[in-house]
């Protein structure tokens, strides 16, 4: 069977970076990007929007309403976003979306499986999987276990970076030219990053170590 993917595309870093080193070998075709209320949510959906037209790929905006309803965590909530990322654990509690990439990927599945898609690809890697257990290869290989019974042409997950940490993911993109220009990876909304967030500590601090002063000032 040809390949043929779906990219699940926040406009962040990680899910770029899969996309750029996915893009041929797999076939990627559509990205999904999900609005759930998050604080950026418009500047992801305009970065997300950028990429795709930058890769040449149809993109898809999927609205989840109740999800934002039932999400406490400072994400989505009037709640303060942590800054840096002194405590992982805490922050990664702070804001924690319930099942969000369970949900996505389920979602992204149904695209697979209506259209008959091989896989989908997921900006999962090892620095964030430290926290979050949703961005290991145990989490992606439970998933394509479920695809086996809930889908008929049973769709892979691919996590391209899950062994490299930011640091390697920005030497990545750069070593590949991938358009981090485009890149939204804040927590917050606002026209640049804040610099201050998780999220931002995480790309700002890849971007020093890789000595890369050009798209640290373009980002921050």
């Amino acid at each position: 069977m040809n390949n043929k993917s779906i990219v699940l595309l926040s406009g962040g870093l990680d899910s770029v970076v899969s996309l750029g080193l996915c893009k041929e070998e797999y076939n990627v075709q559509l990205a999904l990007t999900f609005d759930y209320g998050q604080k950026s949510v418009k500047q992801e959906i305009e970065a997300s929007k950028n990429i795709a037209d930058y890769y040449k790929i149809k993109h898809e905006v999927i609205k989840l309403d109740w999800l934002k309803a039932i999400t406490k965590t400072a994400l989505v909530s009037d709640k303060e976003i942590p800054q840096g990322i002194d405590n992982p654990e805490e922050s990664a509690k702070a804001v924690w979306v319930p099942n969000r990439n369970g949900l996505f990927l389920n979602i992204a599945a149904c695209y697979a499986d209506s259209d008959n898609y091989t896989h989908i690809i997921l900006g999962a890697n090892k620095e964030e999987g430290e926290t979050f257990p949703d961005n290991t290869i145990e989490f992606a290989q439970r998933i394509n276990a479920e695809f086996e019974y809930s889908t008929q042409n049973k769709p892979q997950i691919l996590v391209p970076l899950i062994n490299y940490n930011k640091n390697d993911i920005v030497k990545l993109a750069l070593d590949k030219h991938l358009p981090l220009e485009l890149i939204r990876s804040c927590y917050k909304e606002g026209k640049k990053h804040c610099g201050e967030c998780e999220s931002c500590t995480r790309l700002k601090n890849a971007l020093q170590y890789n000595d890369d002063t050009y798209y640290t000032k373009i980002l921050f």
